[in-house]
């Protein structure tokens, strides 16, 4: 199954309408806050395949979740935009926090800045914003995960 990972995109659907045209075979997309509004837009535009939004920061006016946890082939997901872990200052707070809740992978975003990180036996990643990047370069950034029916997955960072 490939799951389409974004974050911070901010209430501009540009980034977006450019990612899903590219990663058409996603069969599952996964929003990690600020979204600012465009969750219906988002729904709609990736109609037919399973979305999953939480409320970013910026999402004040948004009636979704700030965190959710699911498992897809015996991997647990948290996913949080990760403002409430401290994520700005370090990421250890959050890895702890998806390793209390016994998280194989954490999605998380608000740092605008791409990065799969292994810590013990959790994967984090952020997936950087297709809005407004903040890291060197500032080029627009995504992510990518395979995972089959074992549990088996592999992640990327791609680039706009």
């Amino acid at each position: 199954m490939k799951i389409l990972i974004i974050s911070d995109s901010h209430g501009s659907f540009s980034g977006i309408r450019k990612v899903l045209s590219r990663e058409s075979d996603a069969e599952m997309l996964i929003h990690c806050g600020d979204i600012e509004g465009d969750e219906g837009l988002l729904a709609r535009s990736f109609a037919g395949k399973e979305v999953k939004i939480v409320a970013g920061n910026n999402d004040i006016f948004c009636n979704l979740d700030p965190e959710l946890t699911f498992t897809l082939y015996g991997r647990k997901f948290f996913v949080t935009h990760g403002h409430r872990y401290g994520i700005s200052m370090t990421p250890e707070i959050l890895l702890d926090e998806a390793m209390s809740r016994d998280a194989d992978i954490v999605l998380y975003g608000h740092t605008h800045r791409p990065a799969i990180i292994y810590h013990q036996h959790v994967t984090g990643v952020n997936p950087g914003s297709l809005t407004f990047p903040r890291q060197e370069g500032r080029i627009p950034s995504y992510a990518v995960m395979e995972i089959d029916e074992t549990g088996r997955f592999d992640v990327e960072i791609r680039y706009l």
